[in-house]
């Protein structure tokens, strides 16, 4: 069970990952409705490539995170497996927070619903967050 939900989360954040890559050096597909707004009519500017490359090298982190709790490499020390494992504790609580979401524009209590964004997020964004940080606690649990 470690191992195939192991391999669940490591594919999604790789994936991820891979996306804020290609953003990061000027892909633009995918970029339309990503950014919560309050209103359709306001476009927001992307972020620019340090912070693009910032997210995905944190959720390529996240996946050798999960990696490392999932199979067992003794020859770590103690205190980087206990890092480690509270790494899989940050990672779902990140998760099922953004899932719940900030009570405006993201996750399931947004206020803001008629934007794309905040109909993509509630279709795909905050359940796939919800999905990953329950899975990184199940994985945190069995550890």
């Amino acid at each position: 069970m470690i191992t195939l939900i192991a391999i669940i989360e490591i594919g999604i954040f790789i994936f991820l990952s891979g996306i804020h890559f290609y953003w990061a050096f000027g892909g633009k597909w995918g970029t339309a409705d990503v950014f919560p707004t309050k209103d359709e009519n306001i476009k927001p500017k992307m972020p620019g490539i340090i912070p693009t490359l910032i997210v995905a090298l944190g959720l390529l982190a996240f996946s050798f995170i999960i990696l490392a709790n999932a199979v067992n490499l003794d020859w770590f020390p103690n205190w980087v497996n206990n890092l480690l494992t509270k790494g899989l504790w940050i990672i779902s609580g990140l998760f099922i927070l953004r899932a719940i979401g900030e009570c405006n524009y993201i996750g399931f209590l947004k206020k803001i619903k008629h934007t794309k964004f905040a109909i993509n997020d509630t279709k795909y964004y905050s359940p796939l967050s919800l999905i990953i940080g329950l899975l990184a606690l199940i994985l945190a649990l069995i550890k």
